[in-house]
């Protein structure tokens, strides 16, 4: 970069939040800023539409939890006020309603996981079996969330993990497992055991409070990113939709260690000059962008991105002729099918729009949707409708008049075991290329939309480093262990030092 150019000009590409992260942050700066979405929203998963009839609909229901720091410290910055109060959850089976989780913040805190173990109330699974996890807690404090500990545990699946630590096959399929599925999104035996551990700890068990969550008061495009947008162009920035990234364009210079750098991004026949770019998209969107690119097929970081996968996903919503009575507004469920698990939420309760609504608005999301997707939506809407009815059974004498369905396929991230190693860290073979996204490998400690955001603020962050241009964000970290748990990760990690010096390792890693 020219050392007198006041406003680098910076290329970021997808408009979800770690895209808008990083575009809000550099405009403030003074950063000359391109947002690229490929859509016709920003907002990516969570950018909401309205049907034919002028009705919200969006790409599923996305909860807010407790330790979304960076999230709600930004809502506040924006001014905005979004939010649901917090609520309580459901969980149903077949066999009705199996669990009912607190607002933990209003119980006595307790050191953790005791809290979570207490408060939960399980209606029918038996004491022995909840008992029968506390082996596990090893594995908890052994995975933290270090690279060696990814390493140690990425190859191997969750359930291999479970049953190694003798955990009940009913408490595996009753509890665990409907976690995974709408953790992330995948049965146990096609998740990472790193994975499930690292987001296991960061929802529920590392401090008490943290599986409290609110909700949009209606889409998240509509209430947050709408308001985003229109803050960072007032900041300068640039966002623009429907453009979809083909290829970059790269410089190299002399020396043998010297980095290649990308200075322009092509759109199809239109080019975006960069002195630096961000990619915020998510894996199937990066792998898309690789495939079309001449220049990123080059390298064999992007190259071996062709080994990850990501997951199905069919977001549903039903307009009922009637109020149908739903004890709380935020329902996960398993059993119905094999490999799907899939959430329901009461949106009379929820969303500002439908709180006067004569009948019931319900949004059904299914994760590894997988056999679902080439259904046709009759017959989409009456599966939903027989499965309500099971959980709640007055749902039976409802009529549905009116509905929406949302294909989307490989919408989210697939942290298959064995997926690790071809996860990209935010800084690659590009000198001014950073990635970020919720499939990024980050040291941060938190997942999902938090983690997506936080990402685009370390990539606006190594934007910033490399052009000297501007001050950082500042990025909240994870709360700290509890005193107890810190302890017991120091034990463990003093041992496992100590005896990798004196005693050979039989064991695969």
């Amino acid at each position: 970069m020219n050392q007198t150019q006041t406003h680098p000009k910076v290329v970021v590409v997808g408009a979800g939040w770690a895209g808008l992260g990083a575009t809000y942050h550099l405009a403030q700066q003074g950063y000359n800023v391109t947002l690229l979405e490929a859509g016709g929203y920003p907002g990516g998963l969570v950018a909401g539409w309205k049907t034919a009839q002028g009705r919200s609909v969006e790409a599923g229901i996305h909860g807010f939890w407790y330790p979304y720091r960076n999230i709600f410290a930004l809502i506040k910055h924006l001014g905005l006020n979004p939010f649901t109060d917090w609520t309580c959850s459901c969980q149903y089976s077949p066999a009705g309603l199996e669990v009912e989780s607190p607002i933990f913040q209003q119980k006595s805190r307790l050191p953790t996981p005791l809290g979570t173990f207490l408060y939960t109330r399980f209606k029918r699974l038996p004491l022995s079996d909840r008992l029968s996890a506390l082996p596990l807690l090893y594995a908890v404090i052994d995975f933290d969330n270090s690279d060696a500990a990814w390493r140690r545990y990425d190859p191997v699946t969750a359930r291999e993990l479970f049953k190694q630590f003798g955990v009940s096959a009913r408490l595996y399929k009753e509890s665990f497992e409907p976690m995974l599925l709408v953790g992330l999104f995948a049965p146990g035996e096609q998740c990472s055991a790193a994975a499930a551990l690292g987001m296991l700890y960061y929802f529920i068990l590392a401090h008490q409070p943290d599986f409290d969550v609110v909700w949009c008061r209606g889409t998240v495009g509509e209430m947050i990113f709408r308001s985003w947008v229109e803050q960072i162009e007032q900041a300068g920035g640039r966002v623009l939709t429907q453009r979809r990234v083909t290829d970059v364009m790269i410089k190299t210079h002399a020396g043998e260690d010297a980095k290649p750098q990308i200075n322009g991004v092509a759109c199809g026949e239109e080019v975006f000059e960069a002195d630096a770019v961000i990619f915020a998209v998510g894996v199937t969107g990066m792998q898309k962008i690789v495939s079309s690119s001449a220049t990123l097929r080059q390298f064999p970081e992007f190259c071996n991105l062709m080994n990850l996968r990501a997951i199905d996903v069919l977001a549903t919503r039903l307009w009922f002729d009637r109020k149908v009575p739903i004890p709380l507004p935020s329902n996960a469920c398993f059993g119905f099918d094999a490999t799907t698990g899939w959430t329901f939420f009461d949106l009379n309760a929820l969303h500002d729009e439908w709180k006067d609504a004569p009948g019931s608005v319900i949004e059904a999301d299914f994760y590894h949707a997988n056999q679902l997707l080439p259904m046709d939506d009759k017959d989409i809407i009456a599966k939903v409708h027989r499965d309500l009815t099971t959980c709640v059974p007055q749902f039976r004498h409802a009529k549905v008049i009116d509905s929406s369905v949302v294909r989307l396929p490989k919408a989210v991230t697939h942290f298959s075991p064995g997926s690790y190693p071809f996860m990209l860290p935010g800084r690659t073979s590009l000198a001014n290329g950073f990635m970020s996204g919720d499939w990024i490998v980050t040291r941060h400690g938190s997942w999902s939309q938090e983690k997506a955001y936080v990402t685009g603020l370390e990539a606006a962050n190594r934007v910033i480093e490399q052009l000297g241009v501007g001050m950082p964000a500042d990025i909240i970290g994870v709360e700290p262990d509890e005193s107890h748990i810190e302890f017991a990760r120091h034990a463990n990690r003093t041992i496992r030092d100590w005896t990798s010096r004196w005693l050979p390792t039989p064991w695969l890693p």
